[in-house]
């Protein structure tokens, strides 16, 4: 009951509640009017025919009829009263039978049900929240960062605007608070002051107005702002953000870190603390078709290979495991080793053909541009025209057209190019092409983008070497932020997780532990109690106060804690 109040008061104070209330008055008061009139037309009529009632037995007689109960205890004997009936009885068909629920219903129960509605969603946090990020927009960015908030324990929440997607929000389980994401109190509601996060992931208006409202009251409170387009940086940047994502610059940056042209070296995809990890394509380096044991990588410069991507499927690396030239081996070591791998590749000659970028949109063109800081030449297909006049001076070949003709594609130097990239942002495009490259060039590296993960699987089978879509580096970028890391990109849903060793694995060795064979994680290193970290083998012993340092999945995750906690 005392959420009643509250309800009737949203009822009361929402859009089009007083006139819906004078409508369904109107309503009754016109009924209301019928009822007396046909009254007193019954007591003229009974009159006329001999028989005196009172008045209450003529509404009771009106009432009866126009409701279709018609007991029968009263009835006219002319024809005259007789009609009467069939015009008061077909009068309570339509006003009360139809029209009287659809009134009600169209004026009072929709709008009140649409009150409780408002009131479902909680206007604030729980006095007792901190430490928690703040969203201000679920999109696809939000909808993949909750689920891996929850699984760390971070408490959030989504700002929502419209009361009735709130509800349907706060019904859903998600922490949201409705709000407007441009007031002070929404803010001040949700405990801005002891956050460790405010995301501003609308639009760069948007943004903009977001960083301004929470620097008017909380200047210490990270806010992180992404910026669609590249000049809102500096106004995102001015407006009070600790931190701008362009995502769209660092997801061109990224693919074009994926591609091989030019002598090969190992990308650094991640670290933690003096622990790099770092990957490399097998092709163009003379390890193709070798065991990771007959590689002699570990001898040769510290490093070791956990794992391989094969056609965007991680493979957990034995001494066995057989490099083929598709193979992307994952290295763990140090700067000094991982310079040493390079050093070790100087001697291969690579493919010095042009990369060919596909697609010169905002993530295309931050390709090119990464492409071109490392003096690596770029063939671009575009088929806009006056986009093409535009990108003249970015690549080195601009060519117009669509890329699913051949004669376009060879013309772009598909044939001989080490690497492809494609950059739209329709999957179903992407997937395509991967197919239609794959089969004009066999041997060539495909690096795509994709929207949605649901197509992960679909674009690799389709022939694409590495994939990253948007959502996923906007989640790790955030994530990074949270936890106070740097972000690792090793690749599509592949985390760096760290755990502490749980009792149940405590003095046993690693290899007595079987945290592979079990949950699938592939321990990189161990951070000891003093904060170092060191390589993980076979034999090492596992203390409580160790933490192990792995590679996987978020599904991964939860087994290992189901399996060793639980």
């Amino acid at each position: 009951m005392k959420f009643v109040p509250a309800q009737l008061t949203a009822f009361l104070t929402q859009r089009g509640a007083r006139r819906d209330l004078r409508g369904l008055f109107r309503y009754l008061l016109l009924l209301g009017l019928i009822v007396v009139a046909y009254t007193a037309i019954f007591h003229v009529l009974m009159l006329q025919e001999g028989q005196q009632h009172s008045w209450l037995t003529g509404f009771y007689w009106t009432l009866t009829v126009m409701s279709t109960l018609g007991f029968g205890d009263i009835t006219f004997h002319g024809d005259l009263g007789r009609v009467f009936s069939l015009l008061v009885l077909l009068t309570g068909i339509v006003m009360l039978l139809i029209m009287l629920p659809f009134v009600f219903i169209r004026h009072f129960y929709a709008p009140w049900l649409e009150a409780q509605i408002r009131t479902r969603a909680p206007r604030e946090a729980p006095e007792d929240t901190a430490g928690h990020v703040i969203l201000c927009r679920y999109d696809e960015i939000a909808a993949a960062l909750i689920p891996k908030l929850e699984e760390l324990g971070v408490p959030h929440f989504l700002i929502e605007s419209d009361p009735v997607v709130a509800a349907s929000r706060h019904a859903e389980e998600i922490s949201v608070v409705l709000g407007e994401i441009d007031s002070v109190a929404t803010f001040e509601g949700l405990r801005t002051s002891d956050a460790t996060l405010v995301v501003a992931n609308a639009s760069d208006a948007e943004n903009s107005s977001v960083a301004l409202t929470v620097r008017e009251r909380f200047a210490d409170v990270p806010v992180v702002a992404f910026a669609n387009e590249p000049d809102s940086v500096d106004v995102l940047e001015l407006s009070g953000a600790t931190q701008v994502l362009s995502l769209k610059q660092s997801l061109g940056e990224y693919l074009a870190s994926r591609t091989t042209a030019g002598p090969a070296h190992a990308h650094l995809v991640g670290r933690f603390k003096d622990l790099r990890i770092a990957e490399f394509p097998v092709e163009h380096t003379g390890l193709s078709g070798r065991t990771i044991r007959d590689t002699r990588l570990r001898e040769l410069t510290g490093l070791n290979i956990v794992a391989c991507w094969e056609r965007g499927r991680l493979v957990h690396a034995t001494p066995d495991t057989l490099l083929s030239q598709h193979s992307i081996a994952v290295v763990v070591g140090t700067e000094d080793q991982l310079a040493e791998l390079d050093a070790l590749f100087v001697i291969y000659n690579p493919n010095d053909n042009p990369v060919l970028v596909i697609g010169g949109g905002k993530v295309g063109q931050a390709t090119v541009r990464a492409l071109r800081r490392r003096d690596t030449p770029v063939n671009l297909i575009e088929r806009d025209p006056s986009v093409c006049a535009l990108l003249e001076n970015i690549a080195d070949r601009v060519v117009t057209g669509d890329a699913a003709n051949r004669d376009v594609m060879m013309q772009a130097g598909l044939a001989d190019a080490p690497s492809v990239v494609l950059t739209t942002n329709d999957d179903a495009t992407n997937i395509f092409l991967a197919v239609y490259c794959r089969r004009l060039n066999p041997s060539v590296r495909i690096v795509s983008r994709v929207t949605h993960e649901r197509n992960l699987e679909a674009i690799h089978r389709a022939g694409a070497d590495s994939v990253l879509s948007y959502t996923t580096l906007g989640v790790k970028s955030l994530l990074a932020l949270v936890l106070g890391s740097e972000a690792t990109f090793v690749g599509e849903g592949v985390d760096l997780i760290v755990e502490a060793v749980p009792e149940s694995l405590a003095g046993r060795s690693l290899a007595e532990s079987r945290i592979l064979e079990e949950t699938g994680l592939n321990v990189l290193a161990l951070q000891q109690p003093d904060g170092s970290v060191s390589n993980a083998s076979a034999g090492t012993q596992l203390g409580e106060q160790i933490s192990l340092v792995m590679l996987g999945t978020s599904e991964q995750r939860r087994a290992f804690r189901k399996v060793f906690h639980d």
